[in-house]
């Protein structure tokens, strides 16, 4: 009997698009940001974070930790929502 895989739930899609904002803000591809990892001792390639950005790959604990630490963020940062900027926070960028 063939298993279905365990669908990517709301946490998981939110970190994927997460992943993806935070690694475009600070100027890397996929390509450096898996060497990053890679460096960091958490073998990745570019198309298995393709995959977790896409929410097509599950992003395990690991994985999480290895890319806040390549991306310089703490991995709550990849877990919890962005905060939302009113338009008085707006003025002071």
């Amino acid at each position: 009997m063939a298993t279905r895989p365990v669908e990517i739930g709301p946490a998981g899609l939110h970190t994927a698009r997460a992943i993806e904002h935070i690694r475009l803000v600070r100027g890397l591809t996929q390509h450096q940001l898996a060497a990053r990892c890679t460096a960091l001792g958490r073998p990745m390639t570019n198309t298995a974070l393709s995959r977790t950005e896409r929410a097509r790959r599950r992003c395990d604990v690991d994985d999480l930790v290895a890319i806040a630490s390549a991306l310089g963020v703490p991995p709550t940062t990849l877990l919890l929502p962005l905060p939302s900027v009113s338009s008085d926070d707006r003025r002071g960028c």
